[in-house]
């Protein structure tokens, strides 16, 4: 990426250099002696400032506007040919794309503002006006529209890259929310059953029991009630989806056999069900979330797998996923792979304190490996 810009700025920098030239070459002709010095040389800085803005680029617009104001009044009273010129106006361009790109809105307008007042202003240097816009006028009205195009839609874009991502961050928080709700609501449920059982039996000796037995179920209870109206309020007005049940290891083998069924040769590490059986349903519902985008990916942008690979393996501290493919590596690919399925699966798999990696091979194809770590109580659970 470094050497990529200093290439860029490089060509830039002879693309100045080759417009100042070329302006200077025209004023000598026309006005002779060395009425090309000034504006060659105030041209220069703001070509300089120009190539600088990665260093501050407020800075770097404020000294690119005040010299090409300095040059159109100098032009205007001192009787200078006219500014601001092509190599000027150029570098001009380039400060209000920067400053529009990448800075605050206020900011932004100001820069974008100061420009076109500069763009405009050109007129006090013009020396012979004519029925239409002088050409002086039109050459960096041009220019300072070019700057402001060029920096606006990449930062539109990105806005709109991020509210699309924080779509998808708020819909899989909701997803993730409703499969939470039904697994509190399971170990409440039992909860409150436990202790009507327990009041039941407790009746022969309820001054022992029956207080504390009544206290858990109206607890239970009211934390079950609680979490309904909270997982209620989550969820977005005319949601037609109740509450989604985790996936469970079954429903994970018949992912991957509709995945063979398109003719795709898959070797699956599975667990079994009694393996599964002590994962907490959240850890098992972001397992099969992860293997389905990961088969989704690998049919969207990688037809010419030949191979696929998916590992699921629990060891004592987590449990590890892993979706890989052979494909050829394409230029695009990576770009096409960064879209929003990896950031939902990114975000689920960090709620649950875990971490994801996704990324090319050694030599050839692509690997989505998750981890998700196991609850204590789960660990200690497999070692009774």
């Amino acid at each position: 990426m470094r050497v990529r810009r200093w290439a860029a700025d490089i060509g830039l920098g002879v693309v100045f250099a080759v417009a100042l030239a070329f302006w200077a070459s025209r004023i000598a002709d026309s006005w002779g002696g060395g009425y090309w010095r000034f504006g060659c040389a105030a041209g220069a800085v703001v070509c300089a400032a120009a190539l600088a803005r990665r260093l501050d680029r407020t800075r770097a617009a404020v000294a690119g506007l005040a010299v090409a104001a300095t040059a159109v009044l100098a032009s205007r009273f001192a009787g200078l040919p006219s500014e601001p010129g092509p190599g000027m106006a150029l570098g001009l361009s380039v400060l209000m794309g920067s400053a529009v790109r990448v800075l605050p809105v206020h900011v932004a307008r100001a820069v974008a503002g100061g420009g076109l007042v500069v763009a405009v202003g050109s007129l006090l240097s013009a020396h012979a006006l004519t029925a239409g816009v002088p050409s002086v006028t039109a050459l960096n009205v041009a220019a300072w529209l070019a700057g402001v195009v060029a920096g606006l839609v990449p930062r539109l874009l990105d806005a709109r890259r991020r509210a699309a991502a924080e779509a998808v961050r708020r819909a899989e928080r909701l997803a993730l929310a409703r499969e939470l709700h039904d697994v509190v609501a399971h170990h409440v449920t039992g909860i409150v059953v436990q202790a009507q059982a327990a009041r039941i039996v407790a009746r022969r000796s309820p001054e022992k029991v029956g207080g504390s037995l009544a206290d858990i179920e109206a607890a239970g209870s009211d934390a079950l009630a609680a979490m309904r109206r909270v997982v209620g309020l989550l969820r977005d007005p005319g949601d037609p989806a109740g509450p989604a049940a985790p996936a469970g290891p079954g429903e994970l083998d018949e992912l991957v056999e509709r995945f063979e069924a398109d003719g795709r040769a898959v070797r699956a590490r599975l667990p079994g069900e009694e393996e599964t059986a002590a994962w907490p349903p959240e850890v098992t519902g972001t397992v099969y979330r992860v293997v389905q985008e990961s088969l989704t990916n690998i049919a969207r942008h990688a037809p010419h797998a030949r191979s696929v690979t998916v590992s699921v393996e629990r060891d004592r501290e987590a449990v590890t996923v892993e979706v890989a493919d052979d494909s050829p590596r394409g230029p695009s690919r990576h770009h096409q792979r960064g879209g929003y399925g990896l950031l939902g699966m990114r975000e689920r798999v960090e709620a649950l304190g875990g971490t994801l990696r996704a990324g090319p091979r050694p030599g050839s194809g692509w690997s989505v490996l998750a981890t998700l770590p196991v609850p204590a109580r789960d660990q200690r659970c497999d070692h009774r």
